[in-house]
């Protein structure tokens, strides 16, 4: 580097420090994406896939717009014979609702192996009992602490025909509550152990449990494989029975919303950081030499040749990436950790401000893209000005 390129680029206006602002800009936007995608991954990584998610696989009866083979009693009795599964936990839903004290409205699911609640009070069994239930600490302006413990009264509705029914009472003990801002399967959900939430769908179906199981089957089911080695086996093996498998793995790792739009401006952001760095110091470059035509003009004349003007103007590119990228790396990081609490209520995750840091090499590319580029756009944008005959250009200046 020059010795005139930090003189010039600190007291010369109309050097390449101009570029500091709009590069620092973009590196920071991808420093911010790189950590935003990074805590969302780690989020899901370790209270998600490293809670059971590796070793299950979900079984849906809807795949897109087309019905597939129902999960009906003998469809799960015969996925759980599949060489490498260890259980299968169907999903039925159903409704509860307030029985006497309080207004709420309930829906009912299957706490299944890939459900990891985030538990505030009480401890959730290894399996629940079809006496047990899980709520979310409040819902619908019920406060359900105080009901820890104890054995409530909730109604469902047992159809009596097709278009009429009439209201059952069942107890459940809650044996424990979640954080209410978790909602995987959505707001206010009871979850039950499998033989109730089938008897409340059987009942809703004005049908008997067993049947309603033999004939209209789950909505979903989870299979719980021996080993995480397994599961492209078994799901291999699921898929060419009919059922519509995927690893649990593989769909929460392409979640939807803000990870997935992270992801995809990190890499954008890089692309465009890369251009975008070329592109300004190709225009910056040449408008800050056509503007110091006069004092470039003196120091050819002077004996600085061409390469020396190319070494002082690239000096002052570089000295503007690094500033940008370390600047913009700075700040996005900042952006990215303070991010971590309004991003861990959007995802219903927690999300540890480490977890929020961007990777070593989205890092190095937003530190390092914005000089680089820059170098080459100055390269490219002060070709043509410093071809230019000095005297006459000093002359056409004095």
């Amino acid at each position: 580097m020059s010795r005139w390129s930090l003189h010039t680029w600190k007291r010369d206006g109309r050097s390449l420090r101009r570029a500091v602002p709009t590069l620092t800009l973009l590196a920071a936007l991808v420093t911010a994406a790189a950590g935003v995608a990074a805590g969302a991954a780690g989020a899901v990584e370790r209270d998600v896939l490293g809670s059971g998610g590796l070793t299950q696989i979900e079984l849906s009866s809807f795949e897109g717009g087309g019905s597939v083979r129902p999960l009906t009693t003998s469809a799960l009795r015969e996925a759980g014979r599949v060489p490498g599964v260890r259980r299968v936990v169907a999903d039925y839903t159903a409704t509860l609702y307030a029985e006497r004290e309080g207004t709420y409205d309930l829906a009912g699911h299957t706490l299944t192996p890939g459900d990891d609640l985030p538990v505030v009070r009480g401890r959730i069994p290894e399996r629940l009992t079809a006496e047990d239930v899980v709520l979310p600490a409040s819902a619908q302006g019920t406060d359900f602490r105080p009901l820890l413990g104890r054995t409530v009264a909730f109604g469902y509705t047992r159809a009596t025909g097709p278009a009429s029914g009439t209201t059952a009472v069942v107890r459940l003990r809650i044996a424990a509550l979640y954080d209410p801002s978790w909602q995987a399967d959505g707001p206010d959900v009871a979850y039950l152990s499998e033989d109730t939430a089938a008897l409340l769908a059987a009942a809703r179906a004005g049908q008997d449990p067993a049947a309603f199981r033999d004939r209209e089957g789950a909505r979903s089911a989870v299979v719980v494989t021996a080993h995480q080695k397994q599961v492209a086996a078994v799901t291999r093996a699921l898929q060419e029975a009919g059922f519509a498998a995927s690893p649990v793995a593989d769909r929460v790792r392409e979640l939807p919303g803000l990870f997935g739009a992270a992801d995809l401006a990190m890499r954008a952001g890089v692309l465009v950081l890369a251009v975008g760095a070329v592109v300004l110091g190709a225009v910056r470059a040449g408008d800050s030499t056509r503007a110091r035509l006069g004092q470039l003009a003196v120091l050819r004349i002077l004996g600085s040749g061409r390469p020396e003007l190319r070494r002082i103007l690239l000096g002052e590119a570089l000295l503007s990436g690094g500033v940008a990228g370390f600047l913009g790396t700075a700040f996005g990081t900042a952006a990215s950790v303070v991010s971590t609490g309004p991003l861990g209520d959007l995802l219903g995750l927690p999300i540890r401000r480490a977890d929020a840091l961007p990777g070593p090499a989205w890092a190095a590319a937003a530190l390092l893209l914005p000089a680089a580029g820059l170098a080459l756009g100055t390269l490219l944008g002060s070709r043509e000005v410093l071809r230019r005959d000095p005297y006459l250009t000093a002359r056409a200046h004095g």
